[in-house]
């Protein structure tokens, strides 16, 4: 036994028992479940037989049937083949479901329900099942039906808008951000039910749209454009209200400079920058003062931060009490002691490339971070297991749905 599988086997897990069955592709659905994996829930993903998850063709192929994007989003979980359109598929889910707890999906609406997967449908074999639908928009709406993608929500909720610099084109940001705040959001409210279902005994049907995510993550710039009657000014990687705050360019390289009160302005300006003329003038003494002439302020200190070393700028910085922090490059981040120390990046068995690089889950109990219990899945690597085990079907009766193409089993795509 490994030291990774030992230590998953001796972590008490919160969601240990439950299980998930995971019908959900791309992002905002499997980074529900994985969340629910990671807090140990038995999650199983069902993929179609011939193409699995439509990220599996995204981003860097690893071995035959994984890439950096699916994997980035199913840690922790078994996967097995399904064709949910053939009777028999329909058939087998409809087996399956007595024994779990959860079901997510990202179907469009209406979709569930035409492949006999929908919460009346459903509820009826499991009736404390929790179901969690996640769709681009609200479900009683005249946009039920349409598709939802990241890219397209981050433009329609004003995302675009706030992100990037003063006098630029709408931006993007550099993470499907929408699905991200969807997918941690759904494994919330999934708890929640959970956490209900043992007072009560009764299941839940929880609808999340992109969109309604989408809205929430413009937060404070959000209510400030209610607040004003139009858009908020951009500020790029400074902050709207609190200066000086944000990146900066120090002689041989960026850094973060975040002063959060007038007290540590003083010591920015008396012990970093050695100038107590600027704090001493009544324009910049106060962050509302220094807000309000920012124009002027920003572009002195611009220059004098471009001065300084940024090594020598962040040694006085942390001497000053000041928030600070150099700003690393990703492989730089990903590959530096702080995350080596911290464990986020594990290195775990892989059946055609020895060995595949995993993020771990960024959760501690305990004192202890939560182990990966599983890498991400290679396709269909779970299917005979766990239909062995939960609907003790024999070697003939998966060949039988193997030769109709129901599903596929393992050695077909090089797992075992």
């Amino acid at each position: 036994m490994t030291e990774k599988k030992a230590q998953a086997e001796e972590m008490d897990f919160p969601l240990e028992g439950v299980r998930v069955l995971d019908l959900s592709r791309v992002f905002a659905g499997p980074l529900c479940g994985q969340v629910l994996a990671d807090f140990g829930a038995e999650v199983i993903k069902v993929e179609h037989p011939g193409r699995g998850d439509d990220t599996r063709d995204w981003g860097l192929r690893i071995g035959k049937t994984e890439t950096s994007y699916y994997n980035s989003m199913n840690r922790n979980k078994r996967s097995i083949t399904i064709d949910l359109q053939k009777p028999e598929g329909l058939g087998l889910i409809h087996e399956l479901l007595p024994q779990f707890d959860v079901v997510i999906h990202n179907f469009k609406t209406g979709g569930a329900e035409k492949l006999g997967l929908g919460y009346e449908q459903l509820k009826a074999i499991k009736p404390d099942l929790i179901y969690c639908a996640v769709a681009g928009y609200d479900s009683s709406g005249p946009e039920a039906t349409r598709p939802g993608y990241d890219l397209v929500i981050q433009g329609e909720a004003g995302l675009m808008a706030l992100n990037g610099e003063a006098g630029t084109p709408p931006l993007k940001f550099g993470v499907a951000v929408v699905d991200l705040m969807t997918g941690m959001s759904a494994a919330q409210a999934v708890l929640a039910a959970l956490f209900r279902r043992e007072r009560t005994g009764r299941g839940r049907l929880i609808e999340m749209a992109l969109y309604d995510s989408g809205i929430m993550i413009t937060g404070y710039y959000g209510l400030d454009a209610l607040q004003i009657g139009q858009d908020p000014e951009r500020y790029g990687n400074a902050h709207p209200s609190i200066v000086p705050y944000g990146m900066y360019e120090a002689a041989d390289g960026p850094l973060i400079i975040a002063v959060g009160n007038n007290a540590q302005f003083e010591k920015f300006c008396r012990q970093v920058i050695e100038r107590p003329d600027i704090v001493e003038d009544q324009r910049f003494a106060t962050n509302v003062n220094r807000a309000k002439n920012r124009l002027v302020l920003a572009p002195m200190l611009k220059q004098l931060v471009a001065t300084f070393s940024r090594e020598l700028l962040l040694e006085r910085l942390t001497a000053a009490g000041i928030p600070c922090g150099k700003v690393s490059g990703l492989h730089e981040a990903l590959t530096s002691e702080r995350t080596r120390r911290s464990g986020l990046v594990q290195h775990m068995p892989h059946p055609v490339v020895g060995t595949t690089p995993v993020f771990a889950p960024p959760y501690r109990l305990d004192g202890q971070r939560l182990p990966i219990r599983n890498a991400p899945p290679t396709l269909g690597e779970g299917t005979r297991d766990v239909l062995q085990k939960l609907l003790a079907l024999d070697d003939g009766q998966l060949q039988q749905l193997r030769d109709r193409g129901v599903l596929t089993l393992p050695d077909e795509a090089g797992q075992d």
